[in-house]
């Protein structure tokens, strides 16, 4: 059943029950889950995003005659760091009242917290992080992954920016775990693509002033600039390569492919490249459904690229609880054994690390909106890159 159907089938039924005075005489029993992503900051916009769709979901949930529980969404802001990403995990993860959590978009958060919620033995599913150790560096089964992580996301970009032409390659990646995964991979794949990186800069997450760095890499005259950064290290970068001369096409991974990066760089944006583990929304079955009902449920902010992953995080778990009880122990033992279950972002199958294989997809900045490759201008020889 489509999405938007079913929510206004559940809707009314409810009303009809209430009216009709069959509504059941007990209550049922409420379980917590917590979502924790940057919901302030230069990286809110995907935060934000997912904090909706996973509201949607709750929501959704919640209308459901036939759902054995009632589900309350406890929020919590981690501000991409890892220090404040600690202390909202603990938070949750004592809270026994909290059977499962829906956590983090920031790599460098999520790595920082996976000793917590083992500690604690509160299951949750990440939705947006994608540095492969929050997984596959640990054997902690309370940590699980719908979406999927800078390996895939980082070959794909090797091999297709080689094949666009591009061979020479500068590398900016901010000195986080997350900055450091992304060039460690890129640049193993790059190597084996048959490109070369020239020059790499380390910086600041937080550096404002790329002058210099911008100032050498015009002598170098790349082919292009890979980010390996979130948004903010994004804009800025894109901002001041105008400024300083420097042609080189931009490229960056999912960390910049969101509509915080869409709005700050403005114009600046168009052309740029970028990697993700999602398709297109409208790509997916329920799709439509998906972005219909988040419509209709008044939601001001994009679900952005991440928004239908939270969403699938939250399905996962409810199903899971709705199953086994809420139980963290019992609901982490069903989560480990995820197999073919149907998602809003395609069938989700766990691995021996809990992390769900998928494919990546190439995205590109076009008249202020991320556009699947295939489906751009670009792709049709119709708007060129730089080095066209």
């Amino acid at each position: 059943m489509k999405l938007i159907n079913k929510l206004l089938l559940l809707t009314c039924g409810a009303l009809v029950a209430v009216a009709t005075g069959t509504v059941p005489v007990l209550a049922k029993e409420t379980v917590k889950l917590a979502f924790i992503g940057p919901l302030s900051g230069g990286n809110s916009a995907p935060g934000i995003g997912g904090r909706n769709s996973t509201q949607l979901a709750v929501q959704l949930r919640n209308a459901d005659p036939s759902a054995k529980y009632i589900f309350e969404l406890v929020t919590l802001d981690d501000e991409c760091k890892p220090n404040i990403g600690i202390q909202v995990a603990t938070k949750a993860a004592s809270d026994r009242s909290i059977i499962a959590g829906v956590t983090h978009y920031c790599s460098a958060v999520g790595i920082a917290t996976v000793d917590t919620y083992a500690r604690f033995g509160l299951p949750v599913v990440v939705w947006g992080a994608i540095l492969p150790e929050i997984t596959y560096g640990n054997d902690y089964h309370e940590i699980h992954r719908v979406n999927g992580t800078m390996i895939n996301e980082g070959k794909l970009a090797a091999e297709f920016l080689t094949k666009q032409g591009f061979l020479k390659y500068v590398v900016v990646h901010d000195t986080t775990d997350y900055g450091k995964g992304q060039h460690k991979y890129f640049s193993e794949y790059l190597k084996l693509a048959g490109g070369e990186i020239v020059a790499i800069f380390p910086v600041s997450p937080d550096q404002q002033d790329f002058t210099a760095e911008l100032t050498k890499i015009k002598e170098l005259k790349p082919d292009l600039i890979m980010v390996g950064g979130l948004t903010p290290l994004g804009v800025r970068l894109r901002a001041q390569m105008d400024r300083v001369g420097v042609t080189a096409q931009l490229a960056g991974v999912s960390g910049i492919m969101n509509a915080g990066f869409l709005e700050g760089a403005g114009a600046a944006a168009e052309g740029t490249i970028s990697f993700h583990n999602g398709a297109p929304i409208t790509k997916y079955e329920q799709g439509q459904a998906f972005l219909d009902a988040y419509a209709k449920a008044g939601f001001r902010e994009d679900p952005d690229a991440y928004g239908p992953f939270a969403y699938s995080a939250a399905t996962l778990i409810m199903d899971a609880i709705e199953k086994v009880g809420p139980d963290r122990a019992k609901v982490k033992d069903l989560l480990n054994t995820t197999k073919a279950y149907k998602s809003l972002v395609g069938e989700i199958n766990f691995d021996d690390h809990r992390q769900n294989i998928l494919r990546a997809n190439v995205y590109v900045a076009q008249d202020g909106k991320w556009v699947y490759w295939p489906d751009s201008e670009y792709a049709a020889s119709k708007r060129k890159l730089r080095l066209n």
